[in-house]
């Protein structure tokens, strides 16, 4: 895994809108710094990192970062109570036919 993956991944999953504007710019920056395509390892640990909204649109980056690396990312449907991200990369796997609808 490349080292700008991991340094994003060990910062955990993305802050929430109270997050100050510092951090929040941190994590962008630290995506920004990820060459695409993502690697299925990358993707798999990028998909840990999702946070609890949508961190003023950072997660629709992450998200599509995510979706960079080889498809599908994940393989079965997310627990009802997953991430509104698991759910959400789901349903764009499901509707891009890379796995079957329920």
């Amino acid at each position: 895994m490349r080292p700008e993956v991991q340094a994003f991944v060990a910062d955990g999953p993305l802050p929430d809108w109270d997050a100050d504007e510092e951090d929040i710019d941190r994590r962008v920056e630290q995506l920004e710094a990820i060459a695409k395509p993502v690697t299925g390892e990358e993707a798999q640990a990028l998909v840990t990192c999702f946070g609890p909204d949508d961190c003023y649109g950072v997660a629709w980056t992450l998200l599509h970062l995510v979706e960079t690396g080889p498809n599908p990312v994940l393989t079965t449907e997310p627990a009802p109570d997953a991430n509104e991200w698991h759910h959400r990369l789901w349903v764009r796997i499901v509707n891009s036919g890379l796995a079957p609808s329920a």
